[in-house]
């Protein structure tokens, strides 16, 4: 229980950060959108799982890469808090910059034509490995639940968590968008939407650089 206690906290502000990230539109929630609106549902899905794939990957790639480097180096948690404190911060301008924007959502369907369920999978599989903010977005949301002698199950806590709440979130996101009126209702709140964010991310950002363990 001790243990739970130390590391629980940033486990949740992890699970907070990646919350709120996949809140605000970027190119493969848009992607999802727009195979949802122009190829169906079931397409919509299957891309959005197989982003979701991807995610679980780079989050896997990420505990493991930086668990071997505090293992090696436990100075090197500075650089990293450093680092992902920073791009924290610039998330937080660029959110509050979208905000500040009078530019609704756009979305569009992937080229290529039509595929079956597994070729969208596939495809969002690739989308987001492919995409190198991913392994950025990645270390800064790893960063704060990982501390230089934190346990193997904290990072497995935070790969699975995140993971189900991808599956769950980009899914709802294709099944809830195949209709153009969400489209309208959800650019009519993403100006309240990227505030939020923009206040979040300077908040998480901050805590990290000032943070001393």
């Amino acid at each position: 229980m001790d243990q739970i206690s130390i590391y629980l906290p940033g486990i949740l502000l992890a699970y907070s950060a990646f919350l709120l990230a996949i809140a605000s539109p970027g190119p493969n929630i848009l992607a999802v959108l727009g195979t949802s609106m122009s190829a169906g549902r079931k397409s919509g899905v299957s891309l959005a799982l197989g982003v979701s794939a991807g995610s679980f990957t780079w989050a896997v790639l990420t505990v493991l890469g930086l668990s071997a480097l505090l293992a090696a180096y436990a100075s090197a948690l500075t650089v990293i808090k450093i680092f992902g404190g920073a791009y924290l911060l610039w998330l937080a301008y660029k959110s509050l910059k979208s905000a500040a924007s009078h530019h609704d959502i756009e979305t569009s369907e992937l080229k290529g034509g039509k595929r079956t369920p597994s070729g969208y999978f596939i495809r969002g599989y690739i989308i987001q490995m492919m995409n190198p903010k991913a392994a950025l977005a990645w270390i800064a949301i790893i960063s704060l639940g990982l501390k230089a002698d934190a346990p193997f199950w904290v990072g497995a806590v935070i790969v699975v968590g995140t993971f189900i709440m991808s599956a769950a979130i980009h899914t709802l996101y294709a099944l809830a968008f195949s209709s153009a009126a969400m489209i309208v209702v959800y650019g009519k709140a993403r100006r309240t939407i990227q505030l939020l964010l923009g206040g979040f991310f300077a908040f998480a950002g901050f805590k990290l650089l000032l943070s001393r363990d």
